[in-house]
């Protein structure tokens, strides 16, 4: 009976989600090998990406009554397309539903909402983050003008990975190797060696919470204010 219950809440609940999605296609897919790294193409006929003018997020549906939030590095207003990149290293459902995709899937996703990071009036704008936050760090350069004021390291473990940025980007971002599981030490060991400013420098911090929540502490023992540094952590 309770079995019985549940299903029928389930799928009252499934109903209502599906009349709130919207939906995409998938216009080219490209896995960085070993496929622990996904680029993804879409086309989004319904977005108002005109409108974009702080970093977003879409909430896919990856799995039933599952739901994922992926940063676009880039996108075009005219043809309504955009690039997700998923960090697919680890098992979850979001690995998952990224790794089956194929050329002229559709997808489907409940909104497109705000992560509200954009870029502050500084001399100095520093982002550091992990192969989750690729496409959130790209968006960001994107928004950064003059481009001289950006700079930044992302943090790889894989080896090709990182050769594959340096022939794929043109970017300030340089990938950091990955020395510690969560990343935070290997990008303050990267940070030390730029010698940043205490002044006029704003860090962006974004990829998995336990190094943006490391990372930002170690950023506060070295001077910098609480003021200067903005996260965005996710969840694994």
């Amino acid at each position: 009976m309770e079995t019985s219950t549940f299903q029928k809440i389930r799928k009252k609940a499934g109903k209502l989600f599906e009349n709130r999605l919207q939906s995409g296609r998938v216009l080219e897919v490209r896995h960085w090998e070993p496929s622990t790294l996904i680029e993804v193409d879409l086309h989004l006929p319904s977005a108002d990406i005109a409108q974009w003018s702080e970093i977003p997020y879409i909430k896919f549906r990856v799995d039933d009554f599952t739901f994922r939030d992926y940063t676009p590095s880039g996108w075009d207003a005219e043809t309504n397309t955009c690039t997700i990149y998923v960090d697919a290293a680890h098992s979850g459902p979001g690995s998952r539903w990224a790794q089956q995709l194929k050329q002229n899937d559709m997808v489907s996703y409940l909104k497109i909402g705000s992560t509200y990071h954009t870029p502050v009036a500084t001399s100095a704008v520093v982002a550091l983050g992990d192969e989750s936050s690729m496409g959130h760090l790209l968006a960001l350069q994107k928004m950064v003008l003059p481009h001289t004021r950006f700079s930044g390291g992302l943090v790889i473990g894989n080896e090709h990975h990182r050769k594959l940025f340096h022939e794929y980007f043109w970017s300030p971002l340089q990938p950091v190797a990955r020395k510690d599981i969560f990343g935070h030490h290997s990008l303050m060991e990267w940070v030390l060696e730029q010698q940043y400013s205490l002044e006029n420098t704003v860090f962006y911090l974004v990829g998995n919470n336990t190094m943006v929540g490391q990372l930002r502490k170690l950023l506060k023992n070295q001077g910098y204010p609480s003021g200067q540094i903005k996260v965005q952590g996710f969840w694994s």
